[in-house]
Formats: structure tokens, C-alpha cells, sequence
């Protein structure tokens, strides 16, 4: 087979010229939304370091979406004990929130709305704005936060309306190539109000938890210098505030 001088010169071109790369391709940018969420079954469902089912078992789920702004909305819920909202066995919590890092600094504030279905004619529902700071430090995230509830009826112990305010500090820890992570937690809510079960008390934890795929098992210790007990329907009283271990597995996708 004969080559023209062209078609010679086209196949010397061919094999001197450097072969396109797949990272020299063009890549998509990144979408505008995010989409996740999860669920998880918890041993016990402590809210601030007082327990939300009578110290059994709970459901959870989460679902965020996040827009590359910074925007977001998340829609959280658990099962509950009755005795948290004038008979609601469900507690649903609609967040709306905007977050931006400057600097290595991520800041996240927000409105958080806590609502409690099937809680009869009861004002069992309130509203709570959040913000916190968070930075990493190597392997270790650390992170304050603050709650702030305005007063409102569903937050008062006696009569009228009272307001709270949460102040929380966390670390995490994952360990640098393992699934292993570590976390660290000490809260104090200011009272006088439902929340704070008309006093102020602090709450604490210690935990870790194992990832293995969309999977994270987790093991932590839960505290409070509060006591809080309830009587259920079989007359038994119990501290629900007390200091407790508590296990979970969530899926994340």
C-alpha cells in the first residue's frame, strides 16, 4: 500500500504528538443542589443530655438539600415518648440555614422550627434560631455553638412566656486513615424554661463510632448535674436525665 506525502505526514504527526489524557478532558461542574440525608436507630434519644423516650430505642431520619450558595433546608425527625409533648409521639424538626467558610472558618446560622404532630390542642411547638463556628485543626474539627429560643408560650414552665439559650462546645477526631472517629461534647442550657426543666443544667458526652461504607456504628456516654424524673402508665419513676450509654447505626446516603 502506497502513502501520499500527506497522508505519511499526517501518521508521522499521529504517533510524535501526545496522547490526550483523560484529566485533559473537559469535566462537568458541579451541580447547583445537593441531595442527602439518612437514617439512623438509636438506643436512646437524648435531646441535650435528657432522654426523649423514657431511655428505649428510637428511629430517626434525616434529608438535606443544599444549594452551592450556601443555602439549605433539612427536615429531621424521631420517634418520641409522650410525655414530651402533651401526647405526640413524634417530633419533626424543619431547618432553614445558610453556611460559608472564609478563611478555614465555617460559619452556619439558622432558624430551626420544632414541631411535634398529634400533640392535641397543647402549645407544644417553637421556634429556635442557631448559629455556630466551626474550624478544622488537622484531623480535629472544633466547634461553638449557640441556641437561641425566644420567649414563647411552649417553652414556659409556670405562667406566661420564657425564653432559653443553649451554649455547646464540640471536638471531633477522625482518625487519618482508619474508619474510626472520636467526638467530645459539653453543653449548658440557660433557663428558667421547658427546656431547661425550669433550671439550668449541663449536659456532656463522650463518643466514638466505626464507618464501614454508608454505615457508622456508635458508641457514647451521655450526662447531666440534673435530675428529671417521670412516672410512666405502670407507676415506675425514672431519672431520665442520668448519665447513660448509648448505641446507634445509621445509614447515610
Amino acid at each position: 500500500m502506497r502513502f501520499s506525502t500527506l497522508s505519511l505526514g499526517a501518521l508521522l504527526l499521529a504517533a510524535t504528538a501526545t496522547p490526550a489524557l483523560a484529566d485533559d478532558a473537559p469535566t462537568a461542574p458541579p451541580p447547583a443542589f445537593t441531595v442527602s440525608g439518612g437514617a439512623t436507630l438509636i438506643s436512646d434519644y437524648r435531646f441535650r443530655g435528657i432522654s426523649q423516650t423514657d431511655k428505649k430505642v428510637a428511629l430517626q431520619g434525616t434529608f438535606t438539600i443544599a444549594h452551592e450558595s450556601g443555602l439549605y433546608a433539612t427536615v429531621w425527625g424521631s420517634t418520641i415518648d409522650d410525655y414530651i409533648a402533651n401526647g405526640s409521639d413524634q417530633e419533626v424538626d424543619l431547618i432553614a440555614g445558610y453556611s460559608k467558610t472564609i478563611n478555614g472558618i465555617k460559619l452556619d446560622g439558622g432558624v430551626l422550627y420544632y414541631y411535634y404532630p398529634g400533640g392535641g390542642h397543647a402549645n407544644t411547638d417553637f421556634v429556635e434560631p442557631y448559629f455556630d463556628i466551626s474550624k478544622q485543626f488537622g484531623p480535629i474539627n472544633g466547634k461553638v455553638t449557640v441556641n437561641y429560643a425566644p420567649k414563647q408560650k411552649a417553652l414556659t414552665v409556670g405562667n406566661g412566656s420564657e425564653s432559653n439559650v443553649y451554649l455547646a462546645g464540640d471536638a471531633a477526631l477522625a482518625v487519618p486513615n482508619t474508619p474510626f472517629g472520636f467526638t467530645a461534647h459539653l453543653g449548658h442550657t440557660f433557663g428558667p424554661s421547658y427546656l431547661s426543666i425550669g433550671d439550668n443544667y449541663t449536659d456532656w458526652g463522650l463518643g466514638g463510632s466505626y464507618t464501614w461504607n454508608h454505615l457508622t456504628l456508635g458508641l457514647s456516654y451521655v450526662d447531666t448535674n440534673k435530675d428529671s424524673f417521670i412516672t410512666d402508665q405502670h407507676g415506675e419513676t425514672r431519672n431520665i436525665s442520668k448519665g447513660g450509654v448509648v448505641v446507634s447505626l445509621g445509614a447515610a446516603f
